[in-house]
């Protein structure tokens, strides 16, 4: 086997392992049932708690002379890695899955539906919005919006549900 052999062997073994891992979070998106809703929340969470440290290393970072360019480059990336994971969990498993439509004629189902839709726009923004600034406001704005979803979320009976597997 010749050396182009070899490597083309190699970049299409890479591309076949690339396209077979599948992510934790992301169902076929068929009526399969198995749905994590509290680890989702609770991801989400580690991922605010995670955009936190990484706009207070960039801040901290940033103030050092010299500037360490390499750990505030990680920091960054790591700041936005994690923003990226809200929306992608907001998007692809609240938005595409969970939330279904209400009939407008359906005034309390409706009103449950918006507010819900209303939430994970908010949360949506304010993920990006931690791309793009240090500001620790946006972290506490995803928190307290990421609250406001959870209790809207889970009705009276699932969160009884929720306290008796903690």
């Amino acid at each position: 086997m010749n050396v182009v052999n070899k490597l083309t062997l190699v970049v299409v073994s890479f591309m076949l392992l690339l396209l077979s891992t599948s992510s934790v979070l992301a169902h076929c998106q068929i009526p399969c049932g198995i749905y994590g809703d509290e680890l989702c929340f609770k991801i989400i969470d580690e991922d605010i708690t995670t955009i936190e440290k990484s706009m207070n290393q960039i801040t901290a970072l940033s103030k050092e002379s010299p500037v360490n360019y390499n750990q505030l480059v990680r920091w960054i990336t790591n700041k936005e890695e994690h923003a990226g994971k809200i929306q992608d969990i907001v998007n692809a498993y609240f938005l595409t899955q969970r939330i279904t439509p209400a009939d407008p004629s359906d005034t309390n189902a409706y009103k449950d539906y918006t507010q819900k839709l209303a939430l994970l726009q908010q949360m949506l923004y304010y993920a990006m919005k931690t791309k793009q600034t240090t500001d620790l406001a946006h972290v506490e704005k995803l928190r307290s919006l990421l609250k406001e979803f959870h209790d809207v979320y889970f009705g009276p009976e699932d969160k009884e549900h929720l306290k008796e597997h903690h």
